[in-house]
């Protein structure tokens, strides 16, 4: 299965991700052999098909976005690409890479899979959840696939690794054909995409997926967190009134979620 993925230089790579600032990433161009990432990019259906079949983001921090991780749903290209991502051989060859030892893929890609971008959307600098709580897993790495078979750098849509303090953007990645970003998440792995500016036509794709050990990473603080947004430097009323808003009102929406989960269990419904 591995065969879809081009031979890694495993030390060369080993050396740029443990280099890589403003935290470890890496970013391999020509990820696929050639024609794979082009027979998948045309597997993708488009962004209003993709709005019926999955789950549509359009707040304040996440916009015009449509993911669609349930597998059964996936084309057949992007089910082999899946595969691909989470064989064996290539989680050994992670292993050597990131230095991190015993990684495990998500096989429900929680927050994985399709991802489709409209024009206007964007994405908020963030970090990632760090735990699946319920199966115990910490997350590790994050995998993006491009998979644009036309992107014209005016279009914006490029993913930004900023640093701990979101002072300073250290790096920025046009989102090409066959382009793949691999970066350790962690507590200070703050990354967001800038707003899609292409025309309504073209939509932005990439897949998704992350990467776990059942074993707490170093620097595990004992907390469990969600998405943690942060406002970029020159977005203040944002960061001073629109995410805080957005915060409060995902906080009552769990909130009531928990709620209605304990009602039903207590009435024996679930």
């Amino acid at each position: 299965m591995t065969s879809l993925i081009n031979p890694l230089d495993r030390e060369s790579l080993r050396n740029r991700f443990r280099t890589a600032q403003p935290y470890p990433h890496m970013i391999i161009d020509n990820f696929l052999v050639p024609g794979a990432a082009e027979e998948i990019a045309r597997s993708y259906p488009t962004f209003e098909q993709a709005s019926a079949e999955g789950f549509v983001f359009n707040f304040v921090n996440e916009q015009r976005k449509v993911q669609i991780t349930d597998s059964q749903k996936f084309p057949e290209p992007i089910r082999r690409l899946n595969e691909a991502i989470s064989s064996p051989e290539f989680l050994a060859d992670l292993e050597f890479i990131t230095g991190i030892p015993r990684i495990v893929a998500d096989e429900q890609l929680v927050g994985g899979g399709m991802h489709l971008t409209g024009s206007g959307g964007r994405l908020d600098v963030h970090v990632d959840f760090n735990l699946i709580e319920d199966r115990k897993l910490f997350r590790r790495l994050n995998i993006l696939l491009y998979l644009n078979p036309v992107w014209n750098e005016a279009w914006g849509g490029h993913i930004e690794l900023w640093d701990k303090a979101v002072s300073t953007c250290h790096a920025r990645c046009v989102p090409a054909l066959n382009r793949c970003l691999i970066f350790e998440t962690s507590h200070i792995s703050y990354h967001g995409v800038t707003r899609v500016t292409a025309p309504a036509d073209v939509t932005r794709q990439s897949f998704a997926a992350y990467y776990y050990t059942r074993e707490a990473p170093p620097n595990w603080t004992g907390t469990a967190h969600s998405t943690i947004f942060r406002a970029r430097p020159d977005e203040k009323m944002r960061g001073l009134v629109q995410m805080p808003v957005e915060q409060l009102r995902r906080k009552v929406a769990e909130q009531v979620a928990r709620s209605k989960k304990w009602v039903k269990g207590w009435m024996g419904l679930s």
